[in-house]
């Protein structure tokens, strides 16, 4: 029997003005995600004066405290009800102290201290899971109905991608005009970063707020049953729940491919391509596709279906990377850089739709353990997407520095590299990311909920809770 959804409980449909607002939250945290993803690595190199190694051993070391934080903050947003929202008031609580943190981690004022950059950066990635963690949450709770979701998470990643654009292009054209020498990469560039994160802060923390005024949490757990969320439900949800599992896999392999890839394009740009001027139009390459193909993710969703659009898009960023190795290899063709924007432009593609559409996953996922358990415990499945997500981060924290360690990649010299380390550059960029492409694709094989079951099961949770 069809049944009028605009009519059912929890089946919401949103204005575009609530699009816009859930999608700046995600925004904001782009602000400093990508730049800590992009660019915090070279900063601690070649500006703060650590040496590779050592910053690959802090950015597993900082992984590791967040898959301890993770699960409490998930259990603890699930299992309290604050007055100004069950989930959209950690946009405030934890965008404050977030926007300190992400202004101090890119403070020269204590260089070469690795005490002080393991306080700034465990307090900014603690911060950060204190906003993700809800946000995602926060998704879940606004509809049930997957038509809608896709629409919202297509803004969603369309404005994320507007922060990553902002992120690629604009940060390394500020920190340049702003350096007295002119880089990026040296370290007198100390000033001229710490003022740009602060702009990009604050700025982040503005949209933060924005999105508080225009969402509100209407697929919520009942009260009474939040008092009986605990941590240990994170480790049965995780058994039971088998769709979370191969969407968790997904995320801890995707986030590491996009990792190895952003963290390594600077270097790939300065040394390899030996282009540096390029490297703004370079990195906004990995987000200018967004803004072509996300707002059609809804229409090619419909026409192939889900699975069908990951396998497409997952090819089209592998053959990308096909391109950026070629080209590197090849003498006359390096020195193309048209080719390798070009490259760019189709890996970007690629990843862009692929793991955009990801997280209007998540939201299903829920359901699908509301509908086993009885439990919507959206804190703590976001919570365990935010560990595989953190798990993803950490490899691309750890192998570009450990490789770069391995192929001898001099700290100090602003221009020119040796042949191996060109060569380690080369993997990062294109070689692994594209390894682990084939892996993800295979992981998504194995995904079940098509939208005729996710929708079958929605409706069966909101029959059941209507007969209470």
């Amino acid at each position: 029997m069809d049944i009028n959804t605009n009519e059912v409980k929890g089946f919401y449909k949103l204005s575009w003005v609530q699009r816009i607002g859930f999608g700046s939250g995600d925004l904001a945290q782009n602000l400093i995600y990508q730049t800590v993803a992009q660019y915090l690595l070279i900063f601690y190199t070649n500006v703060y004066g650590l040496p590779a190694a050592t910053a690959a051993v802090m950015f597993l070391i900082v992984r590791l405290v967040d898959v301890a934080w993770d699960p409490l903050v998930g259990a603890f947003v699930d299992k309290h009800n604050p007055k100004i929202g069950k989930y959209r008031s950690y946009l405030i609580l934890g965008g404050i102290p977030l926007t300190g943190f992400a202004i101090l981690c890119f403070w020269n004022g204590f260089s070469g201290s690795l005490l002080y950059a393991y306080i700034t950066y465990v307090g900014l990635s603690m911060c950060y899971t204190l906003i993700n963690v809800p946000y995602g949450a926060l998704n879940a709770s606004l509809t049930r109905d997957t038509d809608e979701i896709t629409k919202l998470t297509s803004v969603r990643m369309f404005l994320a991608n507007l922060g990553g654009l902002a992120v690629a292009y604009g940060i390394p054209i500020i920190v340049k005009m702003l350096s007295p020498n002119g880089k990026i990469n040296s370290p007198e560039s100390g000033s001229a970063w710490f003022i740009t994160m602060t702009i990009y802060a604050i700025a982040g923390l503005a949209l933060l707020i924005f999105c508080y005024t225009q969402t509100k949490e209407r697929v919520v757990m009942d009260e009474k049953e939040t008092l009986q969320v605990k941590v240990s439900d994170l480790f049965k949800e995780f058994i039971h729940n088998r769709p979370l599992r191969v969407l968790a896999f997904f995320f801890i392999t995707a986030f590491a491919m996009m990792a190895i890839g952003n963290s390594a394009g600077s270097y790939y740009m300065i040394y390899n391509v030996q282009a540096p001027d390029w490297l703004p139009y370079f990195a906004a390459l990995g987000s200018i596709p967004a803004f072509i193909f996300l707002p059609m993710v809804p229409a090619i969703k419909r026409a192939i279906g889900k699975k069908q659009m990951f396998y497409v898009f997952l090819s089209v960023a592998i053959m990308g990377m096909a391109m950026l190795y070629v080209i590197s290899v090849i003498p006359t063709l390096k020195t193309q850089v048209w080719l390798v924007l070009v490259a760019q432009f189709v890996k970007s593609t690629g990843v862009i739709v692929a793991t955009g559409y990801m997280w209007a996953l998540v939201p299903e996922v829920i359901s699908y353990g509301e509908h086993t358990t009885g439990k919507r415990i959206s804190g703590i499945v976001n919570a365990l997407t935010g560990i595989f997500f953190k798990a993803g981060m950490a490899l691309g924290g750890v192998v570009p520095g450990f490789v770069l360690a391995f192929v001898n990649f001099d700290e100090k010299n602003e221009v020119t590299q040796s042949a191996l380390a060109q060569q380690g550059i080369l993997w990062l960029v294109a070689v692994i990311p594209a390894i682990l492409l084939l892996l993800a694709m295979f992981i998504i094989s194995k995904y079940e909920l098509d939208d005729q079951v996710i929708d079958k099961i929605n409706r069966e949770i909101e029959e059941r809770s209507s007969v209470k």
